[in-house]
């Protein structure tokens, strides 16, 4: 499956986010670090889901730039 991921910059470092799976952050002091936490923490969740019968959501969530 593929979810869409939320990157966002703050003062101290990198955020991540998936919207499709409420409750499911990380953070780190640089982009790479926070990226490959965020791929582990997505593995992590699902495997989870998985052995305790819930179902997996299916991405659902878009992302668009709009000129303004």
């Amino acid at each position: 499956m593929k979810y869409l991921v939320i990157y966002e910059k703050s003062k101290t470092g990198w955020g991540a986010y998936a919207p499709d799976l409420p409750g499911l952050g990380v953070a780190a002091e640089t982009l790479d670090e926070v990226k490959e936490l965020i791929r582990e923490a997505i593995d992590f969740h699902l495997e989870g889901m998985r052995e305790h019968g819930d179902k997996v959501p299916v991405p659902s969530a878009k992302t668009e730039y709009i000129t303004v």
